[in-house]
């Protein structure tokens, strides 16, 4: 999607964190822009903070309720029209070992991070089809690439993200469709989502992280972690050690096996 201007992008988790910088990017760019998001207080505010930017519309949303996506898609697609721009962003973190999951931590999670995604871009690759035209950007995480004690089930549903994310782009290849995916995979980004985490690795800065995942929506980018050795570095470790020797690399040497060990998470 080489240009923004003049189009409608839907962002979920559009209040907060990386979402809202992204919102005001994108109005920058004279983009029309729809919020969905569970948090009403936030939307109003936002909202409020932004409208002198562009066009910006904001849903009150429950991503993890089925009936709720539908329901709202149809509103967005009756009160403006269709999306050209969907931004999979909504996600939330259970920081605990998977032992001490409870089953609704595990549902939600999983609903959110990864189920999510999916039944929201259902509800509008239709018409994104239908127009041979549109982009569906997918905000996974780098937990998605490699292990890592207490976010295990965060890491399932990111991994999963990532797999159903670029095959998706695959699909719309094969069908000969203009429709580009983007799946972005980011290290742990300092939102207050992982307030506590200690990493040897910078921890991304929210402003630059949103900037980067905007151009790489124009680029069209597939595949893009942040920062970019991330991903080269995963695939390429994991190719050529044996595991006991990339646990020694990534746990003892990089620290990323610890980096959970004082998670706090946003306090609401």
């Amino acid at each position: 999607m080489n240009k923004l201007e003049g189009k409608t992008i839907l962002i979920t988790g559009g209040a907060s964190g990386i979402g809202k910088i992204m919102v005001r990017l994108l109005l920058e760019r004279n983009a029309k822009v729809i919020i969905w998001d569970i948090n009403q207080e936030k939307i109003d505010e936002t909202i409020a903070q932004f409208s002198n930017k562009g066009k910006v519309f904001g849903y009150h949303v429950d991503v993890s309720d089925i009936a709720q996506i539908q329901e709202s898609a149809k509103r967005v697609k009756q009160e403006i029209g269709i999306v050209d721009v969907l931004i999979n962003n909504a996600g939330i973190i259970v920081g605990k070992y998977f032992s001490e999951h409870t089953v609704s931590d595990i549902s939600k999670t999983m609903e959110i991070n990864a189920s999510a995604p999916m039944h929201i871009t259902k509800v509008f690759l239709d018409d994104m089809m239908e127009q041979n035209s549109g982009h569906i950007c997918n905000i996974a995480s780098s937990g998605g690439l490699v292990s890592n004690p207490k976010m295990s089930v965060y890491a399932a549903s990111k991994w999963a993200l990532i797999g159903w994310s670029d095959s998706l782009r695959l699909e719309m290849k094969q069908l000969n469709k203009k429709v580009n995916v983007t799946t972005i995979m980011p290290y742990y980004i300092n939102t207050g989502m992982f307030d506590g985490v200690q990493s040897k690795i910078p921890i991304l800065e929210p402003e630059a992280t949103a900037l980067t995942i905007v151009k790489a929506i124009e680029k069209n980018k597939k595949m893009l972690s942040i920062p970019g050795y991330i991903y080269r570095f995963t695939r390429f470790g994991q190719a050529i050690m044996s595991i006991n020797i990339f646990d020694w690399f990534a746990g003892d040497v990089l620290g990323i096996y610890k980096t959970m060990e004082h998670f706090t998470g946003r306090k609401e």
